[in-house]
């Protein structure tokens, strides 16, 4: 059986699929700082006899918490003479324009950490000044006394030649063979100085967390007889082997979350889906991407700890598309200086938690609003819940306030945690001059059913899915990856008499690269699947955009059919396209896939309408716009696929409900997924 993990700020989840494509799942709680211990007790939870399972993928939290936490370790940065500021300069388009107090971000690493040495390469590649070898292992000592435990190398334009950052590893390991060292190339081969430094140095801030850990975990694994395939999955939506994810962790920065939105692509496709918005609503977090004609979005521009006020740090690698915001079930409610109801971006977390879960948690969250309306039943929580407390809760800190009643304060609540959702979900779509009429919406975590039809109807959305397996969907996602590495290469050339047959060399190039590493982790180049992009822009322009380019020989035929696509994409982006101005290439970029055998999903199996059947019972729950609503509760695990409901309706699951508003409908698929037309 191929089995997946993915842990959570809340819950560590578990999803098996076994040979028959009979799908399983298993919650328990995330056990920080020792995360490994959560992935064997889900597995021992979900009863699963370890030696069953032939693949292992694990998403994980551990890299991005070391960021955000600051937990990473002590890091030195060796670069360019002239150039050991470039993390201080940074960017100058900062994004709190009017605030004169603005500070910039501070960098991961001391000034005294930071040291220059000689050498210089020119743009081209063609080295202008060697690189003083011995001035690195002067400067390597210096960094060894000041008690650092990792190193980033980081020299001008080494993205079109590396040589010297080889050499100066080759002397750092030469020396000093213990320390995690990163060499700016070894993650990125794109251009811009600050963003490919600052990569380099994240790397390394990481590295060695991520080897304690990728290392426990597997030991731990092995001591349960767990030896079959162990991959990680990483932000570019693919996976790769534990042993490549502890050289170059920083690929892992949003390895949970990006599951949930591979998944969706994957679900689209059986479902017959091309346009896909991918909504996930964890216990800290909202999360959605969108997926346009099948593909997922990918994008360097990624930065951590980025918001209206701070620039945040940039990651120059695939990530994702992703937009976060603070705001899931543990999302606190709380009055703000001018007397305003704010939720989130603060968050219970696991520990206390909502005040529901009995835990000490004693400040209102958008769960605990969500049981006082109804959406959740008490009898749904592991633990018994203190309605009372909850209730006293919500009044005391939001209904006095307002002078309202409990119940309008939850609702409120609720309202302004959809809000906020609305705002994440309109980046992606609306902003990005996509129609959200044309998707429908895959919503899942355990949040994501319970507030995804209200934000549907806001948005002109005509369907909303609510997977099988929701609660636990991002690891279900896990299940259907591939293998994934991305290869980006600055290559600036205009479009225009461009050179052919260099141009196919260096496609050539980055395609043996790619066969070249798989073959080294045990995948015959008959199961390594190319898909090839250019970033692209007017002569110039600052910014690129992204655009597909056909496999094989690129002739003149196929090079005017990608300057025809540029237009297009161009015009969509930016609403508008210069047809006669000059185009140029900045990046290629490749995306191998190293395929592997994926299990077919089994059918339900129970057919026909049995929702009469289904039905747990009816309760009062109250609703926008319509008030008290006596509302049917179905139980999920018990309807039939074909199985049809009218709303208002609540389907329950152990861990999610869906809320069903009045005038929309829902039918069960033949896989169990929940299909529901919103009705606008």
């Amino acid at each position: 059986m191929r089995v997946a993990t993915d842990i959570g700020g809340t819950f560590t989840d578990l999803v098996y699929l076994d040979e028959h494509g009979k799908i399983g799942t298993a919650k328990s709680d995330t056990t920080p700082p020792h995360f490994e211990q959560g992935v064997i007790q889900v597995i021992q939870k979900a009863g699963i006899d370890p030696l069953e399972i032939a693949t292992f993928i694990h998403g994980t939290t551990v890299i991005i918490n070391a960021l955000t936490e600051r937990k990473g370790v002590k890091t030195g940065l060796i670069t360019t003479k002239g150039f050991r500021d470039v993390l201080e300069i940074a960017r100058g388009n900062r994004p709190d324009l009017f605030n004169v107090r603005y500070q910039k971000p501070t960098p991961f690493v001391a000034r005294f950490l930071r040291k220059e040495v000689s050498e210089r390469i020119n743009y081209k590649g063609e080295v202008m000044t060697e690189l003083a070898v011995e001035e690195v292992k002067a400067t390597v000592e210096q960094l060894r006394a000041e008690g650092v435990e990792a190193i980033a190398v980081s020299f001008l334009h080494a993205y079109a030649n590396p040589i010297h950052e080889k050499l100066a590893v080759e002397a750092i390991r030469e020396i000093w063979p213990e320390v995690a060292v990163t060499a700016s190339h070894e993650v990125t081969k794109e251009w811009r100085e600050y963003e490919r430094t600052s990569t380099a140095v994240l790397n390394s801030y990481v590295k060695p967390i991520a080897k304690s850990y990728i290392d426990k975990l597997s030991n731990h694994l092995h001591d349960i007889g767990l030896d079959g395939n162990k991959y990680i999955m990483q932000s570019n939506s693919g996976t790769t082997t534990f042993e490549q994810s502890k050289e170059t962790p920083i690929n892992m920065v949003e390895s949970g979350p990006v599951a949930g939105i591979f998944g969706s692509a994957i679900l689209g496709q059986i479902l017959g889906e091309e346009n896909i918005i991918a909504f996930d609503i964890g216990g800290t977090t909202a999360k959605c991407s969108l997926i346009d004609k099948g593909e997922v979005k990918v994008t360097t521009e990624y930065r951590i700890e980025k918001d209206e006020r701070n620039a945040g740090y940039p990651i120059k690698v695939p990530v994702v598309d992703i937009v976060e915001i603070g705001n899931g079930g543990g999302s606190i409610a709380w009055i703000d200086g001018a007397g305003s109801l704010k939720v989130g971006p603060q968050s219970a977390g696991a520990l206390p938690g909502p005040v529901a879960y009995g835990r000490g948690g004693e400040s209102p969250t958008t769960t605990d609003a969500n049981l006082v309306t109804g959406r959740l039943s008490p009898a749904n929580f592991q633990n018994e819940v203190n309605m009372e407390a909850v209730k006293q809760a919500i009044d005391e800190k939001i209904a006095k306030h307002f002078g309202i009643s409990v119940e309008e304060a939850a609702l409120g609540i609720i309202r302004i945690a959809n809000s906020n959702m609305l705002n994440a979900l309109k980046l992606i779509s609306i902003r990005k001059g996509y129609d959200p009429r044309e998707f429908s919406l895959v919503a899942f975590g355990g949040g994501g059913p319970m507030h995804a039809l209200a934000l549907a109807k806001e948005l002109g959305v005509k369907k909303v899915i609510i997977p099988i397996a929701a609660s636990v969907f991002s690891a279900w996602g896990m299940l259907m990856t591939d293998l994934r590495h991305d290869y980006i290469q600055t290559y600036i050339r205009r479009m225009n008499g461009l050179n052919q047959e260099e141009l196919n060399r260096e496609w050539s190039q980055l395609e043996k690269e790619a066969t070249d590493q798989y073959e080294r982790e045990g995948i015959a180049a008959d199961q390594v699947l190319f898909v090839r992009y250019a970033d692209i822009r007017y002569v110039g322009q600052e910014h690129a955009v992204k655009v597909p380019v056909p496999n094989g020989l690129m002739d003149a035929k196929a090079i005017e059919e990608v300057i025809y696509r540029f237009h297009d994409l161009h015009e969509q982006h930016y609403t508008f396209k210069l047809e006669h101005a000059p185009t140029e290439i900045v990046n290629l970029h490749l995306t191998a896939f190293g395929t592997v055998q994926k299990p077919r999903i089994a059918s339900l199996g129970r057919q026909g309408d049995n929702s009469e059947e289904a039905r747990k019972e009816v309760r009062p729950v109250l609703f926008e716009e319509y008030g008290w609503i006596d509302t049917t509760v179905y139980d999920r695990e018990l309807l039939n696929a074909g199985s049809a409901v009218k709303g208002p309706a609540i389907v329950e699951e152990p861990s999610s409900s869906t809320v069903i508003y009045p005038g929309q409908h829902l039918i069960v698929d033949e896989y169990g997924n929940l299909i529901i037309t919103t009705g606008v």
